[in-house]
């Protein structure tokens, strides 16, 4: 090699180096790369769009040749086979020559401070899965999240035997446990956990959950884990989840003295069936118990949810201190929470950690129903997983 050719090597090292690895990994798309220098962004969406297609298109044809790299790999970190990556489509084993794959490497940033990610996609027929591995966030709170929409939704069943994870016909999660690397460090305590989760496309709310894509969704998610974990050089495997898992829910008949089927919390007026469509609630006790109404685009009119597994509600815990300029009071050490127009949300310290009970609704357009629903609705949900009695105070309404 010249010298020239390597002072240009050199010169491009350092250009990478003095962009942070976080922003190198955002979309050409995103605001802070188009605020950025003009000249590096059409050198790189050119060069992007030059290795996606490569990506996309090479490996989906070598798949279905069975020649070139997949001849002998696996898809998604080595995860599936081809078998296995064709089952997730229609549930048909066989007829393999049609699923392709691409990926980014799970990998970490340089400090370890946000944890593993990577993605995988599997298309098929025009049909797309993503699979993501990554590690919750957080620093925004959950209740505002695209993931707690999709993934913490009343259609997802909990994996049971204590696994953090839950699975419907359309999504599927599961985190890494956290004596493997389920979290990026031990002295990050507050963390949110290390998940795998896949996503096959829109969700049609009005249609009852399909128990047998169901139970495909939650075998494929444990073999996702299972593989990074004996990647990672973890000992253990976490068995088949299925013959363990409840029932899909089912659109509850609501009564007016029990809404979301908790009794004592009455429905507001105006909650009735007609007005905010039906009502879907977990099934099967698991890390987070939600009911949700009118489900448009993932993203509820009315969610109330109840995140038991002291994991999951460290998502809420900045927020429950710092969301909202009205905080509500409790006794000492009970924890903390606020309420506005839109949200009620109470961080209770239980017996077996923290827990989040949270009411949120699309609009501000009802603010006296969240003020009266918040109170009862953590009094009959920390009575019914043992962390009662809870009893909250809200502010006079200035």
């Amino acid at each position: 090699m010249s010298d020239s050719e390597n002072d240009n090597s050199d010169e491009s090292r350092a250009s990478d180096e003095r962009v942070p690895l976080h922003e190198r990994r955002r979309p050409w798309w995103h605001w802070q790369r188009l605020t950025g220098s003009r000249l590096r962004l059409a050198v790189t969406t050119g060069v992007t769009a030059a290795v996606v297609g490569a990506l996309l298109g090479g490996a989906g044809v070598a798949w279905r040749a069975e020649a070139g790299p997949f001849a002998d790999d696996r898809a998604c970190w080595g995860s599936f086979s081809r078998d296995d990556a064709a089952a997730l489509f229609k549930g048909k084993v066989g007829g393999t020559a049609d699923v392709e794959s691409s990926e980014v490497p799970i990998t970490s940033d340089r400090t370890g401070a946000e944890g593993s990610s990577g993605q995988c996609l599997l298309t098929s027929d025009g049909s797309r899965i993503t699979v993501q591995a990554h590690q919750l966030d957080t620093r925004f709170g959950g209740s505002g999240d695209q993931w707690a929409d999709e993934f913490l939704s009343a259609r997802l069943t909990p994996l049971g035997d204590g696994l953090l994870g839950m699975a419907s016909d359309t999504r599927a999660w599961l985190a890494v446990p956290d004596g493997c690397i389920g979290r990026p460090s031990d002295m990050d305590v507050t963390g949110g956990p290390t998940v795998i989760d896949l996503a096959t496309g829109w969700t049609i709310y009005d249609d009852e959950v399909s128990a047998e894509a169901r139970d495909r969704l939650a075998r494929a998610v444990v073999r996702l884990v299972n593989h990074y974990m004996t990647e990672k050089g973890c000992t253990g495997t976490i068995a088949d989840p299925t013959g363990r898992m409840p029932e899909p829910p089912r659109f509850l008949d609501e009564k007016k003295d029990a809404m979301c089927g908790i009794k004592g919390l009455p429905l507001p007026r105006g909650y009735g069936r007609d007005s905010l469509g039906r009502t879907l609630v977990t099934r099967g006790a698991g890390p987070v118990r939600t009911c949700d109404r009118r489900v448009l685009f993932h993203h509820p009119e009315l969610r109330l949810m109840t995140v038991e597994d002291p994991r999951l509600a460290m998502l809420y815990a900045q927020l429950s201190r710092d969301g909202a300029k009205e905080p509500v009071k409790a006794g000492d050490e009970d924890g903390y929470g606020f309420v506005r127009d839109d949200m009620g949300l109470f961080q209770a310290e239980c017996q077996t950690g923290p827990v989040t009970f949270l009411i949120r609704a699309d609009s501000a357009r009802r603010p006296a129903d969240i003020r009266t629903l918040l109170p009862r609705f953590v009094a009959a949900e920390a009575d019914r997983i043992g962390c009662g009695p809870l009893h909250i105070t809200l502010p006079a309404k200035g």
